[in-house]
């Protein structure tokens, strides 16, 4: 049956008018995260990612949550805490590591990575002398996106994570040199501070970032007499300008520094490089020249050390004692005061998640998320840290390219 032009216009208008359906925009779709928490292995590591608070917060908004077995118990948490704020307790750690997600403190082991089906996310630290080359082949082998909790930044480009282990050291580095300080045995037996007629202890803090920002606020919480040296002018104006006290400061000059040690009672450690090691600014003669019983706390020992007397020390035997000065050299400080550092890490971790799963996964969060990208350094098995490439002779490639 043939019909004129005319009267197949007239159809299509009267089926125009027609009761149509709505055309609705389709939102983002949400994604459930599923996100496991293992036990740590590394040695005196003593953190968990998440306490059971955050879990029962991302278990509160849908998603699912899998702790090992004794994960949180060496900052005092329980299974039975965990379970009870919705997670689901793993005793085979193979299936913690079955997760689309894996967030733990420490960089995974081989053994660790061998349990990795692939194609997942793990979010960790960074450590160069406990990731070697063989390790991050492993992980571009299995198509995983890693992400060191270290190079995350949040809207203000500063590294939170970092800030808040820098806090936690500063003020701890002060409150063992008080301990140490005070000590009967070995020593000095005087009070950090002072009292009505006694001078307070002098304290020397090496370095003006966020470490020796904290230890400064401590030792004058408690009533020390402070001196902060620092080679960058721009971090001692800031630390006056933060701290809003009178602190003696000087850029770190051979002489004044001398003169200074040999004042002290306590010199914190505190200088970091931005890579590679930390340089060595007190010579083995300043240390011989400080008072017997005085006490170094190095907190920089992690990238080697600022002192020449410095050596890695651990939680079991702490110190050691070297031209009459009690040495303090534990890499990982922060483990020392594991319930604290627990909580500030899942106060950082829980809304990253949180966010992750409102963008439907990591992918939606890389993308949309510049100071959560700026953390990548593994893409779906493609390195991207140009500094790891260079490090290990590895094929790395712009992240920005990968995701156009």
């Amino acid at each position: 049956m043939m019909t004129d032009p005319e009267t197949l216009k007239a159809l299509m208008k009267e089926g125009s008018l027609l009761p149509q359906e709505e055309m609705l925009a389709i939102g983002r779709k949400k994604g459930k995260l599923t996100v496991g928490i293992p036990k740590e292995t590394t040695y005196q590591e003593c953190r968990v990612a998440l306490n059971p608070e955050a879990v029962e917060f991302l278990v509160s908004n849908g998603h699912h949550i899998v702790v090992e077995t004794g994960a949180g118990k060496a900052s005092r948490y329980e299974d039975v805490d965990y379970s009870e704020a919705g997670a689901e307790i793993a005793y085979q750690k193979e299936k913690v590591f079955q997760s689309n997600i894996i967030l733990k403190v420490a960089p995974p082991s081989d053994d660790e990575i061998e349990m990795m089906p692939g194609n997942q996310t793990l979010i960790s630290a960074l450590q160069l002398t406990l990731q070697p080359k063989k390790t991050l082949v492993s992980l571009m082998n299995k198509k995983i996106t890693a992400i060191a909790w270290d190079y995350i930044q949040d809207d203000h480009t500063i590294f939170p994570v970092v800030r808040a282990m820098g806090e936690i050291a500063g003020n701890t580095s002060i409150l063992i040199a008080s301990e140490l300080l005070s000590d009967y045995k070995t020593g000095k037996g005087i009070m950090m501070g002072g009292v009505a007629g006694v001078q307070p202890s002098e304290v020397v803090i090496l370095g003006a970032g966020t470490v020796g920002e904290y230890a400064c606020r401590t030792a004058l919480g408690l009533g020390a007499s402070v001196k902060v040296f620092d080679s960058s002018i721009s971090k001692l104006r800031r630390l006056h300008n933060d701290i809003g006290s009178r602190v003696y400061s000087s850029v770190i000059q051979p002489k004044l520094l001398s003169k200074a040690l040999q004042r002290a009672d306590v010199v914190i450690g505190a200088i970091r490089a931005p890579f590679g090691r930390t340089p060595c600014v007190v010579t083995e003669t300043m240390v011989e020249n400080m008072k017997p019983g005085s006490v170094i706390v190095d907190v920089s020992i992690d990238q080697g050390g600022c002192f020449e007397t410095s050596r890695v020390t651990n939680h079991d035997a702490p110190t050691y004692l070297k031209h009459g000065v009690i040495h303090y050299c534990v890499p990982n400080i922060a483990s020392r005061v594991s319930r604290t550092a627990s909580i500030a890490l899942s106060n950082i971790f829980s809304p990253i998640l949180l966010d992750m799963g409102e963008q439907g996964g990591c992918k939606g969060m890389i993308l949309k998320d510049h100071g959560f990208r700026s953390g990548v350094y593994i893409y779906q098995g493609k390195l991207t840290s140009q500094i790891l490439g260079k490090v290990f002779d590895l094929e790395y490639k712009n992240i920005e390219w990968l995701l156009q």
